[in-house]
């Protein structure tokens, strides 16, 4: 059998996570991902489930998520940590049949566990995958300038995502389902859990204020690169705040969509 810390799946977590640090967006034990990976994949590296352990979830999985295998980051783990030690800064889990258990194949070696977010994951995971079954990644992190931008408008989702729109040209063509907003909440609890699972049923994006930002894609890339666009987006609108003279036009941001055939979120730029 191959080695599972030799496969891409430990590798795509690993030089993202080391690309995020990077960025400063992850300081100490900050952000924290989930990659849904397919049984046909697993069973190039494991002949059949052996267990370490099991870890109690504190929380009922949904259905569309048990009998399924993640690659988490652990709880209290550092990003700038995993590429030189992924077993102990990373677990493979199946969530079990009754959606009440992870029982852990590989990785958290010296008695680590799921990062405390993994409530908001799999619960993310859940609405993701009802809309699009082809999701594989819940990507959460903490990016300076869209926590700044966060903290200068009402958390209201409509504004945020006008906002983004008529700063930056890329932004409706890359998230035109707008970006779910959430007020400050206690974060790692099943109560912020389901209110970002919530905002996932119509947005690949939430904003946490005060906190940060959780991400949905098919790929570490298009989960990355969601986030990633949002930051971009958010350093040019927090540089210009107060000064901008140009903001994109109505009709651009419509011509955009019109362009690349896109589904605009509603409420934000109508058609006149």
């Amino acid at each position: 059998m191959k080695d599972f810390k030799k496969s891409r799946f430990v590798s795509e977590v690993s030089d993202i996570t080391m690309n995020m640090y990077h960025q400063g967006w992850d300081e100490r034990n900050g952000g924290n991902i989930s990659y849904l990976i397919d049984e046909e994949d697993i069973r190039k590296y494991f002949r059949k489930d052996k267990y370490i352990k099991d870890i109690e979830l504190g929380f009922t999985a949904d259905p569309i998520c048990r009998n399924k295998y993640y690659l988490v980051t652990g709880t209290g783990k550092y990003f700038k940590n995993i590429k030189k030690d992924p077993l102990t800064n990373l677990g493979l889990i199946k969530i079990d049949s009754n959606g009440h258990t992870a029982h852990l194949l590989w990785g958290y070696i010296g008695g680590g566990k799921m990062t405390s977010e993994f409530p908001a994951h799999l619960m993310s995971h859940a609405e993701r995958l009802k809309v699009n079954p082809k999701n594989r990644v819940i990507m959460h992190t903490h990016p300076t300038y869209t926590i700044c931008m966060g903290a200068c408008l009402p958390t209201d989702e409509i504004l945020f995502t006008r906002t983004l729109w008529k700063t930056n040209t890329e932004a409706v063509v890359v998230f035109p389902e707008g970006v779910g907003v959430l007020p400050c909440m206690i974060c790692g609890t099943e109560e912020i859990g389901r209110a970002t699972a919530e905002k996932m049923k119509s947005h690949r994006l939430v904003t946490w204020t005060n906190h940060g930002i959780y991400g949905a894609g098919e790929s570490i890339d298009e989960a990355f690169g969601l986030i990633e666009t949002v930051e971009k987006t958010a350093i040019i609108y927090m540089l210009t705040l107060d000064h901008a003279v140009n903001v994109i036009p109505d009709e651009v941001i419509i011509g955009l969509a019109k362009l690349w055939n896109l589904k605009m979120m509603p409420g934000i730029i109508e058609e006149k």
